[in-house]
């Protein structure tokens, strides 16, 4: 049965990995509906206009980091209001969004999706630097250590996490010791390496107008 997750990544055509690993099988809705979502969405071809390219890049950050448009706004107006005076203003937006810990805890492959992460932070199961966070947009920098509760090591969700761990592909600026279910934060997230499917200027100009 096809989700809502599934039809927010065929309406803005673009697979945002929301559904974890059934975004990489081939029953993913993206492959088998590439195309908008409702009655005759596959017949509809409209010639997008400026202001609908800008909204669907939009609509594209805000799926992939699963924020609330008030959220993702103040995101985008924060970086706006540093322009000039903290260097590229697309990669501070991209290490804004990288650095909340929600999306830490998913990078590290401690959660399958983002959502997953951010209800993890939410029920308290990790601490940062010895202290527990259960602030989803927390931001992590430089030198930050993340553990695990000592309770929640052996609760249920948390069973195969072993699995996930061998799956997962972390980023350059994160270091974790498997064993000990430690992870440090060594540095910045590299827009490069994020590579999102994002075309971040488009953004910047909608929230501009």
């Amino acid at each position: 049965m096809q989700t809502l997750k599934c039809k927010l990544c065929r309406r803005v055509k673009t697979k945002l990995f929301l559904k974890a690993e059934k975004c990489l099988s081939p029953k993913c809705p993206m492959v088998v509906k590439p195309y908008t979502p409702g009655f005759q969405g596959k017949k509809r071809q409209k010639r997008s206009s400026e202001y609908g390219a800008q909204l669907i890049e939009k609509q594209k950050l805000k799926y992939w980091y699963g924020l609330s448009e008030k959220s993702l706004k103040r995101y985008v107006k924060g970086a706006l209001s540093k322009r000039g005076r903290a260097g590229n203003t697309q990669t501070l937006l991209v290490q804004n969004l990288e650095k909340r810990l929600d999306n830490v805890i998913y990078r590290l492959g401690f959660a399958a999706s983002r959502r997953t992460a951010r209800q993890l932070v939410n029920h308290n199961h990790f601490l940062v630097n010895g202290k527990r966070v259960n602030i989803s947009s927390f931001q992590v920098k430089k030198g930050d250590k993340i553990t695990f509760k000592e309770s929640s090591r052996n609760k249920k969700i948390f069973q195969n996490l072993d699995i996930g761990l061998k799956k997962s592909q972390r980023p350059v600026w994160l270091k974790l010791d498997v064993k000990k279910l430690e992870a440090v934060i060594l540095g910045e997230p590299s827009t490069e390496e994020v590579a999102l499917p994002v075309e971040i200027s488009h953004i910047f100009e909608f929230y501009s107008r």
